[in-house]
């Protein structure tokens, strides 16, 4: 039985947690804030609750299989989780509005056929046709395995196939998801479906690899889910599979060191000087951060190593505590498409240079009365990526962009200026807070190609003991990769570095 330090307490690190508990070994969590779930919280105020981290669950399987694997209890006795139908609500910005089903191939090429066109639909199914081919080709290597040594051959080898074109008596690889959608749906409104795909996570399509199509098709295969009572409920319930567990928590507790003993982590040295002896150390924070505990570069030029030169962008969120009941029939997720792609992009790899434009903004309507104060009230939440290095401090630059994320809503609200009691914005500097990320940046699930630059570090790291977890370590970012990266992490150290993988 070892003892085992895990430095932070988001989604990643504690499943992880959880199932080196059931292992049999002693599990300590040191929490610098004074709460868990990392970017996974709740802000309430006067009866109202909002999730300010994800708002949605994509592949609910990697939690079920934590509950499973750590215990007896299947997720469902823990938190109640039900489909979102219609998957989205789109709004183009054209004017032109679709309504997605959830997990329905059939239902929404009808969809898509009758909002967009004849043809329109046909060629959103062909397209997840190749997304499947794509995710069947990377779903092992970029999700459930450890990454690979060799991973050069996952960086610089496109798993989106060629197209025929009949026309032309060749074939055309798509190098990115922009010529994904210029190239293959030749619908702008269809290449917006499948860039928001990719905003959500604050990705550039134009240079985003055409294997980002598995990100819709994740969504497509195995639906899209929402956690009563918010995403919150589900951090709670994994928190609490821990304590059952007997891993110990401890808040307040900043790490602010890796002890090394003889060429190996050998524990964690905390801010009041304090130090916790552990055969393994795990962390759950950015590769930035990392190496400044160990105060030496953890990999070298042969590992997968991030871009710390260029910033990743971040998520701005905003708070409407409304009066007046939700409408009979709203759909919980509606994005509204920037009505400026091109302009949208440029502002968004501007670093905040450029002037700030109505971005693509994703507002969040759930039908739950766990998040308003009584039936004739709502909580909504609007989101938007935007330069996490911009700066955002209280000011006019950050209540301008929060009229356009506002402005935005109007297309998915009815009336909603009329009815806002109070509003919260909430922006990357929130963000960095909470989770210790530098700048507030959000981290991407990995992808392949791209010359790797969409990849993650490994979980192991070029020090003996210590592993990485969480979104800023493979398989990258995102509910279900954090829990798998908590089971790599567990694989590892269970079984050694002969583990290859969950099964």
């Amino acid at each position: 039985m070892a003892r085992i330090a895990v430095i932070g307490a988001g989604m990643g690190a504690m499943a992880a947690a959880a199932r080196l508990a059931v292992a049999g070994h002693r599990v300590a969590v040191y929490e610098r804030t004074g709460t868990y779930g990392g970017s996974v919280r709740r802000f309430e105020r006067d009866g109202f609750a909002f999730d300010t981290g994800p708002a949605l669950l994509p592949l609910p399987a990697v939690y079920r299989d934590l509950f499973l694997k750590t215990g007896r209890q299947p997720l469902e006795d823990g938190v109640d989780l039900v489909q979102v139908d219609p998957s989205a609500r789109h709004v183009f910005a054209d004017g032109t509005e679709v309504a997605l089903p959830n997990a329905s191939r059939a239902g929404v090429v009808a969809a898509l056929d009758e909002a967009l066109g004849a043809g329109a639909g046909q060629r959103w199914g062909d397209f997840l046709v190749r997304a499947r081919e794509a995710w069947d080709r990377t779903r092992r290597p970029l999700l459930e395995e450890p990454l690979w040594p060799n991973w050069s051959v996952l960086a610089d080898r496109e798993p989106y196939p060629a197209v025929s074109h009949r026309k032309l008596l060749r074939t055309r690889r798509a190098g990115t998801l922009a010529e994904v959608g210029a190239w293959e749906l030749r619908d702008p409104r269809l290449a917006a479906l499948l860039e928001s795909h990719a905003l959500g996570y604050g990705l550039d399509p134009r240079v985003t690899p055409a294997s980002a199509a598995v990100l819709p098709y994740l969504e497509h295969a195995f639906g899209i889910w929402y956690v009563r009572g918010g995403t919150r409920e589900l951090a709670r319930a994994v928190h609490e599979r821990c304590v059952a567990r007997k891993v110990e928590f401890h808040f307040g507790a900043e790490v602010t060191g890796i002890v090394e003993n003889g060429g190996r982590a050998a524990g964690v040295e905390l801010a009041d000087g304090t130090v916790s002896e552990a055969e393994h150390v795990v962390a759950g924070v950015d590769p930035v951060r990392l190496d400044a505990l160990t105060g030496h570069q953890l990999d070298d030029d042969a590992d997968v190593r991030p871009d710390l030169a260029t910033p990743r962008p971040g998520r701005f969120t905003v708070l409407l505590a409304l009066r007046g009941a939700r409408e009979e029939g709203a759909a919980h997720r509606t994005v509204v498409h920037a009505p400026d792609r091109t302009a949208e992009l440029d502002f968004l790899g501007s670093g905040g240079s450029d002037a700030p434009v109505r971005p693509t903004v994703t507002v969040f309507r759930p039908d739950d009365p766990a998040l308003r104060p009584d039936a004739e009230h709502e909580s909504v939440v609007l989101s938007a990526a935007v330069p996490a290095d911009a700066g955002w401090s209280p000011g006019d630059a950050t209540e301008r962009f929060t009229d356009l994320l506002v402005d935005a809503a109007e297309r998915a609200v009815p009336g909603v200026r009329e009815r806002i009691v109070w509003r919260e914005t909430r922006t990357p500097a929130h963000y960095a807070e909470e989770t210790g990320t530098t700048r507030g940046g959000m981290s991407a699930p990995a992808l392949a190609a791209g010359g790797g630059h969409f990849l993650h570090p490994a979980n192991t790291t070029r020090l003996p003991g210590l592993y990485r977890v969480g979104g800023w370590s493979h398989p990258g970012g995102g509910l279900p990769h954090a829990g798998m990266s908590g089971a790599l992490v567990a694989g590892l150290i269970v079984e050694g570095p002969d583990f290859r993988g969950s099964r």
